[in-house]
């Protein structure tokens, strides 16, 4: 990972992999808090990318809530991201109302990356208080909750209480963070054992899973292997937090944990299914692997019951948990979702006209792009993918298979890319200066380069510059965490406009990993013809435009911008009893923007045709390059 050793943070500065990134400022806007601020609007940001993204509260409201509100029935949508933790609150036209953010704790020491459930949840309470105070909305209005985050590790003994999963024994890091990579070597023996339930998983687990994380602890850090009496899923445990309930969700278990969801195909018409006992554990796997401890008190430890989304938990919030969130005991909490799948709940259904045809979702992908980018579909048969996750049962919407590709770094790498580059202060000073994006300014420099050069598109900017984004590794379609990242043509050019090219390239490259993955889901079954995006980077228009010109698809936007916080109010209405089920509400509550159309230039397609090429010949070039090195080696 090129980000090793230091923590970018904006105009230049750094901090050292050893400092927890605090969050000391406030500030409200009057937009819609994007995900990561990093991959705002280039239209509709009011501050720099340049900006600390840990360093400040943000919050954000609809102009609709500048007078009092008298909704009878509000959601309320909880997201926990790399960065922030954000709160929206939606009405029952799933419109949104209100949101804010507030930033937590991160810690990086090379491949380990660590964060705080204490310092989470006191972010979750202020985002929810912030946002309903904003929004003008009375907790009594709540009716619903749903929580959503990364798929990041939880530790936690029988009080509750944060144990260490750090090499430095500090207590409050008790979180493997999804995009910790220190399990490489006990993923890799994981997958020796060639175990059956791999074959759920693209065929093998990937170091992101909790499967290697839970590997390494046991052999590195034996004291807290020994003091943890729960191991869960981030969104689990926000739930678990707020209700007492530790049911775990089959969107964390089945696509992290190796859990076989299809073992409940006979409980999907139960009216009440979140009791469920964990019946989907493969108990010889954890034996093989090493972990064969986590099998007894019936997986008291990993989960010993499982319910579909959105099911009510318990008897709803706690008294504790209502009152630090600022709402009414016993408001309904459904079932957690991961938050990449909580985006796909908040806009799968984003359609201009609605469609009755069941099978019409098969066709359509959803891309959940942020700081990296998951790549979701869907189907009635499962589908077995070399290199994509799945396929997972009713792990997203019940009763369909979900296939879950993946970028590990798109946001991250843009970040990284613009960040390293010597023209990258000087830019982000002039984005301070006219209150606009880093993006703004670059999609605006890219603009005036192509009339000065009279390039026929803005595309053919980056014929001589060409980019394999694997920064941190691939996760899918080839599934390899050992890969690089690759830039060529690099040259000694220190302007802003060089920045602008190899940002182009960067997008380009992001956009021909995405094509690769569509390629690959059709070559192995689906159908897909139809793109819906969210998250932070798809308020870029010209990282939207590249992607439909590059796949050749039109792209839905949705109405709502902020659809990971719409999926997880949806959990919320789910479980308050509004709707029958998940499918229901999503048909109810999503709702289309804008369609990006590609582009009908002939010569768009060629110029994109002939750089994909390029594009995958790049990392076969580099597997010529890793045996030559291995050979030298030996």
């Amino acid at each position: 990972m090129n980000m090793k050793g230091k923590e970018i943070l904006g105009k230049g500065r750094t901090r050292s992999d050893t400092t927890p990134l605090l969050g000391k400022h406030k500030q409200q806007h009057q937009q819609p808090h994007p995900k990561n601020r990093f991959h705002s609007s280039p239209s509709a940001c009011s501050h720099s990318i340049s900006s600390p993204l840990f360093l400040e509260m943000a919050a954000a409201i609809s102009s609709a809530s500048s007078s009092p509100t008298s909704h009878c029935n509000v959601f309320l949508g909880v997201d926990v991201g790399t960065g922030s933790a954000r709160a929206g609150l939606f009405d029952e036209e799933g419109k949104l109302l209100g949101s804010a953010s507030s930033p937590i704790q991160i810690w990086k020491e090379g491949d380990c990356i660590e964060q705080s459930s204490t310092d989470i949840w006191h972010a979750v309470c202020s985002a929810v208080k912030a946002a309903c105070s904003l929004a003008k909305i009375d907790g009594e209005q709540v009716k619903g909750i749903g929580f959503a985050a990364t798929c990041s590790l939880v530790a936690v003994d029988a009080d509750g209480s944060p144990v260490t999963v750090s090499w430095s024994g500090d207590s409050r890091r008790n979180i493997i963070v999804w995009m910790d990579h220190r399990a490489v070597k006990q993923a890799e023996k994981i997958n020796s054992r060639n175990s059956p339930v791999l074959q759920y998983c693209g065929g093998s687990v990937s170091p992101e899973m909790e499967p290697p994380k839970l590997l390494w602890v046991k052999e590195n850090l034996q004291e807290s292997w020994s003091m943890v009496f729960r191991w869960m899923d981030l969104s689990d445990w926000l739930s678990y937090r707020a209700t007492g309930d530790d049911t775990r969700s089959l969107c964390t278990t089945v696509c992290k944990w190796t859990y076989l969801g299809h073992a409940h195909m006979q409980h999907i018409n139960e009216k009440d299914s979140r009791d469920m006992e964990a019946c989907g554990w493969d108990d010889d796997f954890w034996e093989e692997i090493g972990l064969g401890d986590l099998v007894e008190g019936h997986h008291a430890k990993i989960g010993r019951s499982v319910a579909f989304p959105g099911h009510a938990l318990g008897s709803g919030l706690t008294p504790t948990a209502a009152k630090e969130l600022g709402l009414v005991a016993g408001t309904p909490v459904g079932t957690s979702l991961i938050d990449a799948h909580a985006g796909g709940v908040g806009v799968m259904e984003s359609l201009p006209e609605k469609e009755n045809d069941n099978e019409a979702i098969c066709h359509r992908m959803v891309l959940v792009c942020g700081t990296s980018t998951c790549h979701m579909a869907v189907s009635r048969d499962k589908l077995f993918i070399p290199g994509v996750w799945g396929p997972f049962w009713s792990a997203m919407i019940p009763e369909y298979w979900l296939t879950e590709g993946g970028q590990s770094a798109t946001g991250a790498l843009l970040d990284y890319i613009i960040e390293s580059h010597v023209a990258s202060p000087r830019l982000a000073n002039h984005a301070a200066s006219q209150k606009t994006s880093l993006f703004h300014l670059l999609n605006n420099i890219l603009e005036s380069m192509m009339r000065e050069l009279q390039c026929p598109f803005i595309a053919a900017l980056t014929e001589d510059t060409h980019v394999l984004p694997d920064f941190h590794g691939n996760r899918s379609p080839i599934a390899d965490p050992k890969a690089k990242g690759v830039v060529f043509g690099l040259t000694l050019d220190p302007s802003e406009q060089q920045l602008a090219r190899l940002y182009l390239a960067a997008v380009q490259a992001i956009a021909y990993g995405t094509r690769h993955i569509v390629e690959h889901y059709n070559a192995n079954g689906h159908k897909i013809d139809t793109l819906l995006a969210c998250g932070g980077l798809s308020k870029n228009a010209l990282f939207i435009q590249e992607h439909a010109d590059i796949i050749g698809c039109p792209i839905i936007l949705p109405r709502e911008s902020e659809s990971v916080l719409l999926g997880a109010a949806i959990l919320g209405a789910v479980a308050a009893k509004k709707y029958t089920c998940l499918s229901e509400a999503m048909k109810a509550l999503n709702a289309a923007g804008q369609v990006i159309h590609p582009s009908t230039d002939s010569r768009v397609k060629k110029y994109h045709d002939a750089k994909y090429c390029i594009f995958r010949e790049l990392y076969q070039q580099q597997l010529s390059q890793r045996s030559i090195m291995a050979q030298a080696l030996a």
